[in-house]
């Protein structure tokens, strides 16, 4: 999970593209960064750490032009990075590029091993981004003929991008003096939308992540970008768009809208908002179904994503709303929080139990997911250090069985506490009197009800139904092995340099491109 942004505008972009990564803030606070194009020169500056801390006044100066794109990153293999692997990437043919990339490639290894067999690209990092840049460069030289790029050509180029890799991918890329180019996996897993603003001097254009950081800045949401579709925006803002994926079907990722995705935002058709609340609606009649007999005195929401689910089901069961927990906003979330130390140590501090709120009562919890257990394991005992007498713990979404390859950090299966386990030994896990999920189906039905147009969702970690359909037990088998192995000197060195706050690099390139 990463949040990105592409523009092309009438004035200076720097600012536009630094207050829409803070709006994207939530979806990664690894590392930050940002490339603009002046003419046919590139300008970049990333670095590990959250937006506000990676740019200063003279990093912003040093980011002229009129186009660029950002990306806020958290790194999906649950460690901390390097930050050699922060983005944008560059690669400086054909033309030269820059991109950012949302998501997760399954058969990224391959691709590498193809890049230096037999396209003769070197690939400088572990990062399945600079594969797919590699990628997408590979692919634009060999529909190109002459110095001229048109949109055709760079649709070709993406539909070749399309057959060659598997798994989740949302991209904006700057091409030296031609303008943006923007993609779509062709089951859309990652979220990508448009938006445009009118001036005096033409029409602006923004992509982004999600609609939050198009709207905060003033822009227009106009829709989403399709399943498998390539847009391009040349320079003089003249907008085109081609489905380049030959069998597209969306097939959103549905824990975007349990967890990930801003409350605020619109995600292919459905306010994420309102979907939590359907959420409630159908956990609290789940809570009916199992617990007739518990009585219940309080419920109370863990801050934030929690809140639109535990009101519908406070006001679905006819009892009180309480705010019990209050939330430290200085501490990241744990849930992105490389290390599992990292994240039991953190959860103390991001939350505080008000006493008056619990004393003497049956307590009901709704949490918007529960992953790994740590979290709600301490939640749970610190409802009862407050003084609960009962706590009956909910969660909004299923159990998590089954790893995440697809961008977001769960890859493991011993990790998921729900995995080869009853919801019962979940809860005697975490410390609760009582455990209830959401169901799968109640959960899809949840977001069909305000959009009614989708179909099915990528929701692996609930199902195990890997959509892409190149998972194996063996792959799976793979990912723990490797992140299961014991980390090298040089590994724990930049993890202790990353919780440290690490150096911060300024790479900024002065590239001329003929």
């Amino acid at each position: 999970m990463c949040g990105i942004v592409g523009v092309v505008s009438r004035s200076p972009v720097n600012q536009l593209l630094y207050d829409a990564l803070l709006l994207l803030q939530h979806r990664g606070q690894d590392a930050a960064g940002i490339a603009t194009a002046n003419g046919s020169t590139f300008h970049m500056h990333k670095a590990n750490g959250m937006v506000r801390d990676v740019f200063r006044t003279r990093n912003m100066r040093s980011l002229p032009g009129t186009s660029g794109i950002g990306q806020v990153r958290y790194p999906t293999a649950g460690s901390a990075s390097s930050e050699e692997e922060a983005q944008p990437f560059y690669v400086n043919a054909p033309f030269g590029i820059v991109l950012a990339h949302n998501g997760n490639l399954t058969n990224w290894q391959q691709l590498k091993e193809e890049m230096f067999r037999v396209d003769r690209r070197h690939v400088n990092t572990n990062s399945d981004t600079e594969v797919l840049l590699n990628v997408l460069a590979h692919e634009v030289q060999l529909a190109t003929t002459g110095l001229e790029l048109d949109p055709a050509t760079l649709f070709t180029a993406v539909s070749g991008v399309h057959r060659r890799l598997r798994g989740s991918y949302a991209i904006v890329s700057l091409i030296a003096g031609h303008g943006l180019l923007a993609f779509r996996d062709p089951f859309g897993i990652r979220p990508l939308c448009i938006g445009k603003n009118e001036t005096p001097e033409g029409t602006e254009w923004m992509l982004a992540s999600e609609s939050v950081a198009l709207e905060g800045i003033g822009f227009e949401f106009v829709r989403d970008v399709r399943p498998g579709e390539a847009i391009f925006i040349d320079f003089e803002g003249k907008f085109h768009a081609q489905q380049c994926a030959t069998a597209p079907r969306l097939n959103p990722c549905i824990f975007e809208l349990v967890y990930l995705a801003r409350p605020d935002s619109v995600l292919d058709g459905v306010p994420v908002y309102n979907a939590r609340l359907r959420m409630g609606d159908y956990l609290a009649e789940k809570i009916q179904r199992e617990l007739p007999d518990v009585k219940i005195d309080v419920v109370m929401p863990i801050p934030d994503s929690s809140r639109p689910a535990a009101m519908q089901v406070a006001n679905k069961l006819g009892v009180e709303y309480r705010e019990g927990f209050f939330k430290n906003r200085y501490v990241g979330r744990t849930f992105i929080m490389p290390g599992q130390a990292m994240r039991k140590k953190s959860v103390r501090q991001k939350l505080n139990a008000m006493g008056i709120e619990f004393k003497g009562k049956n307590v009901l919890i709704i949490d918007d997911s529960i992953v790994r257990g740590t979290t709600s394991q301490e939640i749970v005992q610190m409802a009862r250090d407050a003084g609960a007498t009962k706590v009956i713990f909910a969660s909004a979404a299923p159990p998590v069985k089954f790893p995440n390859v697809y961008g977001i950090d769960m890859p493991t299966r011993g990790e998921l506490v729900a995995h080869g386990r009853s919801d019962e030994e979940v809860a005697r896990i975490i410390g609760a009197d009582y455990l209830v999920y959401q169901d799968v189906d109640a959960l899809k039905r949840a977001v069909r009800d305000i959009n009614p147009e989708l179909g099915d969702f990528e929701a692996s970690c609930f199902d195990g139904d890997y959509i892409t359909g190149d998972i194996t037990s063996a792959y799976l088998d793979n990912i723990e092995a490797a992140r299961l192995a014991p980390q090298s000197q040089s590994d724990r060195d930049a993890a202790s340099d990353a919780q440290d706050g690490g150096t911060r690099s300024q790479l900024h390139l002065q590239l001329s491109v003929e």
